[in-house]
């Protein structure tokens, strides 16, 4: 299964590392460790995780209040946010077709 991330969840991802690498040096590359066995995960397993609307599922990060809001296209998983749980919710909804 491949993994396709949309702009705007590269960038929200990329973000999310600056923030914490300059919260505690380190800290950042744990953030990417948890991101990386999550994708792992969804790669392995993809229509395991919740779906949260028709086709669109969620998948938690552990330690991280963060999940990945992802479709399953053929063999493809098209992720589409990198979202944090303590913000606003479903603010990513127009980037789903």
């Amino acid at each position: 299964m491949k993994i396709r991330f949309l702009p705007f969840a590269e960038w929200e991802l990329d973000d999310a590392f600056r923030w914490y690498e300059q919260q505690v040096s380190g800290l950042g590359y744990e953030f990417l460790y948890e991101i990386d066995l999550t994708i792992q995960r969804i790669k392995t397993y993809p229509k395991s995780f919740a779906e949260i609307k028709p086709g669109i599922r969620q998948a938690l990060v552990k330690r991280f209040p963060f999940c990945f809001i992802f479709s399953v296209e053929e063999e493809i998983v098209v992720i589409a946010a990198v979202a944090h749980l303590h913000r606003e919710p479903h603010y990513w909804a127009d980037r789903i077709r």
